[in-house]
């Protein structure tokens, strides 16, 4: 059963910031997705058939999986049925749910029709339940099959569960009386939010295309946000962490769309695509290991087509075993 948000107490957030387990959800129907290219200038197509895009991407899905479980961290890996529709972009489930140290599981609204029937919360929970995990409630923010507004969880929301902050870039996807909702039931003490406008004239899709907070480092693509809100931003990232700044061009590389976990010994990782771990300088590479071992993953074929790349694919658990 799930339940709308409504409750008056406020969920404490733990402090673990980096996630020993992550959920991922394989590529069955992946293709470029027209609805979402209208505000993801990240999605370029390919000449390969639906057929060869899907082969590319499960051989990329798998191979990413096997290696995170080889560097120690829980993946678990949720199954679905084709049945209720196509999913186009469900190897990004980051963009639907989220969950917290006290067993919550919240469901996000998002924007694109085709994207809502990812939205799964018994196959969800099933699957966590079978991994070992105890979601203990479902929480839903807002309208999830008719939406008015839309808040595409950690796709739009930066979380710094130490220092108890979410940043977000306003959007479509990014609706600010949800953002101000989901902070307050949460538990999180501070919301920054900001505006963005690309080369293009666009604000960013996703808030974790251009930025990532670690325990202790930041990657942000500060070029891209209002100068007027560039300093306050900015200034609430240096108080606690490094703050790498990316260029535009390093965005498109999906520097910014980067995670940082732990494995089962509690040694930091910081997961990335391929491309963007070239895409870093030597130096940026430099700063980012004193946070964790750099785990570069060759994912060109879904970042390409998906216009998202590793952190998308990452939906974060943070549940109780």
């Amino acid at each position: 059963m799930v339940a709308p948000i409504q409750r008056d107490t406020i969920n404490s957030q733990a402090t673990i910031h980096a996630a020993k387990a992550v959920v991922m959800v394989p590529p069955i129907d992946f293709k470029f997705n027209v609805e979402t290219s209208a505000d993801n200038e990240f999605q370029k197509s390919l000449a390969l058939t639906d057929a060869e895009i899907r082969t590319k991407a499960l051989k990329e899905f798998y191979g990413m999986v096997e290696l995170l479980r080889s560097h120690g961290v829980d993946v678990t890996v949720m199954d679905y049925s084709t049945a209720q529709g196509e999913t186009p972009d469900a190897v990004f489930p980051n963009n639907w749910f989220s969950t917290t140290a006290d067993g919550d599981v919240y469901l996000f609204p998002m924007a694109c029709e085709n994207r809502r029937r990812e939205v799964r919360p018994e196959t969800l929970v099933d699957a966590l339940r079978e991994s070992g995990f105890n979601p203990t409630q479902v929480l839903q923010l807002g309208n999830l099959e008719s939406p008015e507004a839309f808040l595409e969880s950690t796709g739009v929301m930066i979380m710094d569960h130490i220092n108890s902050t979410v940043y977000a870039a306003l959007s479509v996807r990014c609706d600010r009386n949800l953002l101000q909702q989901y902070v307050n039931r949460a538990g999180f003490k501070e919301v920054i939010y900001f505006d963005t406008r690309m080369s293009s004239g666009s604000p960013v899709y996703h808030t974790n295309v251009m930025m990532a907070v670690g325990e202790g480092f930041a990657v942000i693509c500060d070029e891209i946000i209002e100068e007027f809100e560039r300093r306050r931003v900015l200034n609430s990232l240096q108080k606690t962490k490094n703050v790498v700044s990316i260029t535009e061009e390093q965005m498109g590389q999906f520097c910014g769309n980067i995670l940082q976990l732990q494995n089962d010994k509690g040694e930091r990782l910081i997961a990335m695509s391929l491309s963007a771990y070239n895409a870093f300088t030597l130096e940026q590479k430099r700063v980012l290991r004193k946070h964790g071992k750099l785990v570069p993953i060759d994912v060109s074929t879904i970042e390409t087509i998906g216009g998202g790349s590793v952190r998308c694919m990452l939906g974060e658990n943070f549940l109780p075993a």
